[in-house]
């Protein structure tokens, strides 16, 4: 007999205890790995700390933690962050148009070598850390670097079979770093000053201060017409969100790119 039939020929009515059920399912966990196989794109993740000879570096992680303050900002509705996410954005996506851009460049060299099998170098021992950010687009600069590794490896090996020479091989790597690294300082000059859209429709607050320091906000960008693709749930307080924050306001970095210029190998 099968389930449907007991249960249609019994005369005593099934109860279920939902008391006994879980209310809805627990919280999702997951882990995030990025593996990378060659120093030039390790160098990226950590960037450099400053020292009296050499100047700061900002690297992934520096980027992450910039990008965490931006996003919870524009969670409690500053629209300088929402500003800041734009660019961040479209900073990204140019520099993933450009790395693989000369990946296909790359490619069709190898293509030119039609008698022979040649595979793209690869680490004996790649290198893997964990990821842990509090925004997306952290995740999407770290993929972004993936594709800088992959460049590199097909640099190389285009080297290696005489496809190009030297000064190419080194001008191509470390023209797209300096590009991840001028993204990665994007961040670095957003203010936070604990301001929200109506302080700057209305002028109050320190939103003198905010535009000062980093620019008249676009129409478009101060109404919300035009955002990232990627934003936060707004959060709004009644009385405005300044005295519910407790991140700290950090300082814009204002020589790092000069600096990386002179700096290419790390």
């Amino acid at each position: 007999m099968s389930i449907e039939d007991a249960m249609s020929h019994s005369e005593t009515p099934i109860i279920v205890n939902r008391s006994k059920l879980p209310e809805k399912p627990g919280a999702l966990s997951g882990q995030v790995w990025l593996t990378i196989q060659t120093s030039q794109a390790q160098q990226l993740i950590r960037g450099r700390n400053g020292s009296p000879d050499k100047p700061a570096i900002i690297g992934l992680i520096g980027f992450a933690d910039r990008m965490r303050l931006i996003w919870q900002a524009a969670r409690n509705d500053d629209p300088y962050a929402d500003w800041w996410l734009i660019k961040v954005h479209d900073a990204i996506e140019m520099n993933v148009d450009y790395v693989r851009n000369w990946q296909r460049e790359m490619r069709n060299l190898l293509g030119q070598m039609t008698a022979m099998d040649i595979t793209i170098a690869e680490s004996s021992r790649p290198y893997r850390v964990p990821l842990q950010f509090a925004n997306p687009y952290a995740y999407q600069a770290a993929l972004l670097l993936s594709e800088y590794d992959a460049l590199v490896r097909m640099v190389l090996t285009v080297h290696h079979v005489g496809l190009l020479e030297s000064e190419g091989r080194n001008g191509l790597i470390k023209s797209c770093a300096r590009k991840i690294r001028a993204l990665f300082v994007v961040p670095q000059s957003y203010r936070f000053l604990k301001i929200d859209r109506e302080a700057v429709h209305k002028a109050t607050g320190r939103s003198h201060e905010a535009r000062q320091a980093m620019g008249e906000l676009p129409d478009d960008i101060l109404s919300g017409e035009r955002q990232a693709p990627l934003v936060p749930r707004k959060v709004k307080f009644p009385t405005g969100f300044a005295g519910h924050v407790t991140l700290n306001p950090g300082s814009p970095v204002s020589d790092t790119t000069q600096s990386e210029d002179k700096n290419d190998d790390g």
